[in-house]
């Protein structure tokens, strides 16, 4: 208890801090948010609304805990990021604990360690967006089922106290808490990870049908607390349209989000650094684990590692965090080198240190150019043929020079850790220090970035948005996609589209006789096709790439 207590705080001094220091980002941690919002000033809490239409393409669940938040603290960046910040403390105790029962006490402390000091698992849980708690409860549920088999098959060398169909309730029920928060892609990824370690089974029934229909229906309580209750009250079309949408996300590119094949593998390998070195070395022969539940663990990680990297990279839409699941394994699979290295029973070989040192150097090196490219954006200017991007490089940020620190830090970091690694009197704290030195990293840039990424990306558009906000008016985008008009002009539900589909509502807004004056953003090489197809609008400025338009209120004929 007392370990699990530490490393709780150490978590909360990573994640909870500066959650509201930097606004929400288009379009995933917006679009979360203003539905939350949403919830808040309608008070229905049962479907999910943007800009107070249904929106089909996300269950509740995350939605309900970011309302909860917001009811507390205020709409706002921090409440629509705490949930993702205590899952994070939640998920670094557990791995502890789990990585305890698997192993020992050191490599509960390796695993949570690992998974703190790696780039984008650390950073997710200081971002508004649902996976990590969508991770969470398919890794948990997959655990519990793993233990299910384990009390089922009389493994020893591990303490199971529960019944086994107790670990098969809660491990289906945690399962389909994850179907609630994102779909049922939560489903797919658990159910496709058992059929792989099936047929490493020879086809071997490990789990009999009553047995994997009572899990299967554990699951299907949890996903009825949303889909059953949505049916009963309002009919199959929010349901049937959601998993339409499920169905496109994997077979076509999604809004544009396509990619090349290896996409996903050069995110986790520069994404999960250094974790990623040290996965890749686990892929490889590994001293066997002492015990048959250290052994069998080590195989579901593997299959749901290449379950979750393959399925991903078939799937037509490339973002970011949909690999994002392959964090759990990766992180183990990257401790259990770790453990084996401290164990004496591998040593560090000289690919592995050059793995870490080329892509630490290349984080290190990007991070120390970056300020000194950003004070002369002149020189920057030519070399972008979009007049957005050459917008965005009018923004009015300061550039210290101070911006350098996170860049030298890592590189301290990473030059030290590999000198201690070497030195057998010291290559413990070498680890600590690779480890514990990157999570700084990941903090540091954090606090001298972000806020100017923000600046330039999108910040004249969403401080327009905010001088809107309580005003009795309508606000749109014209050429792009975005959310921050709803979420920071804090459109009430008056305001809603009297027409739901979006383009004949915008439409309406451009040409139809509105009852408040209309403000449209735009980007600046979409403004001449704008005013042709709006010429009523009047400009009202631009800044940073972005235009403003307003229409006024037409005046009727018969008025006086």
């Amino acid at each position: 208890m007392r370990h699990s207590i530490i490393i709780g705080f150490i978590a909360a001094l990573f994640f909870l801090p500066f959650l509201g220091g930097a606004h929400l980002f288009d379009w995933d941690e917006i679009n979360f948010a203003e539905a939350a919002r949403e919830m808040l000033r309608s008070g229905e809490y049962l479907r999910v609304y943007i800009n107070y239409l249904p929106f089909w393409e996300k269950p509740p669940l995350f939605l309900w805990f970011q309302a909860m938040a917001m009811s507390v603290f205020g709409v706002g960046e921090f409440a629509a990021r705490l949930p993702n910040a205590l899952c994070g403390i939640v998920t670094l105790v557990l791995l502890y604990n789990i990585g305890r029962k698997l192993y020992d006490h050191r490599f509960g402390l390796i695993w949570a360690g690992v998974y703190l000091g790696s780039v984008l698992p650390f950073l997710y849980f200081k971002s508004g967006i649902i996976d990590p708690l969508f991770n969470l409860f398919i890794f948990t549920g997959l655990y519990l089922f793993i233990l299910f088999y384990w009390k089922k098959e009389c493994y020893e060398g591990i303490e199971l106290k529960a019944n086994r169909w107790t670990y098969l309730f809660f491990g289906g029920l945690l399962l389909g808490l994850g179907i609630l928060t994102k779909g049922p892609v939560a489903y797919l990824l658990a159910a496709l990870t058992m059929f792989v370690y099936w047929v490493y089974q020879r086809f071997r029934f490990y789990v009999n049908v009553p047995q994997f229909l009572f899990f299967t229906i554990a699951a299907t309580l949890a996903m009825l607390a949303w889909y059953g209750v949505e049916i009963w009250k309002n009919g199959p079309a929010l349901v049937i349209q959601f998993n339409e949408y499920q169905y496109r996300l994997f077979s076509t590119p999604d809004a544009g989000h396509a990619g090349f094949p290896g996409y996903h593998f050069v995110v986790l390998l520069f994404g999960c650094f250094p974790a990623s070195i040290f996965l890749v070395r686990a892929l490889f022969s590994m001293p066997e684990p002492e015990k048959a539940h250290q052994k069998d663990f080590r195989k579901w990680m593997l299959f749901l590692f290449w379950v979750v990297l393959i399925l991903f990279t078939i799937v037509k839409s490339k973002i970011v965090h949909y690999s994002s699941m392959c964090y759990f394994p990766l992180t183990f699979l990257a401790a259990t080198t770790v453990y084996n290295l401290l164990e004496g029973r591998m040593t560090l070989n000289k690919w592995m240190k050059a793995g870490i040192a080329f892509i630490g150097g290349i984080y290190a090196l990007l991070l120390i150019a970056l300020p000194w490219i950003m004070m002369h954006p002149e020189r920057l200017s030519p070399l972008f043929k979009d007049p957005f991007a050459q917008g965005n490089l009018e923004a009015e940020v300061t550039w210290t020079g101070w911006e350098m620190l996170p860049g030298i830090w890592l590189l301290v970091v990473v030059g030290l850790s590999l000198y201690w690694m070497g030195k057998s009197a010291r290559y413990i704290k070498g680890y600590a220090v690779l480890f514990g030195g990157t999570a700084i990293f990941v903090m540091l840039t954090l606090i001298f970035y972000i806020n100017r990424v923000e600046s330039y990306s999108q910040r004249a558009a969403i401080e327009f948005f905010e001088s809107k906000a309580g005003q009795r008016c309508y606000l749109i985008t014209h050429g792009y996609k975005s959310y921050a008009h709803l979420f920071y002009g804090d459109v009430p539900p008056e305001a809603k589209p009297q027409i739901e589909d979006p383009y004949q509502w915008k439409e309406f807004l451009l040409h139809g006789a509105v009852d408040r004056p209309v403000y449209v953003v735009t980007k600046v090489h979409k403004a001449a096709e704008l005013i042709a197809s709006a010429p009523e609008l009047k400009e009202i400025g631009r800044k940073n790439g972005f235009v403003f338009y307003e229409r006024a209120v037409p005046v009727s004929p018969n008025s006086e």
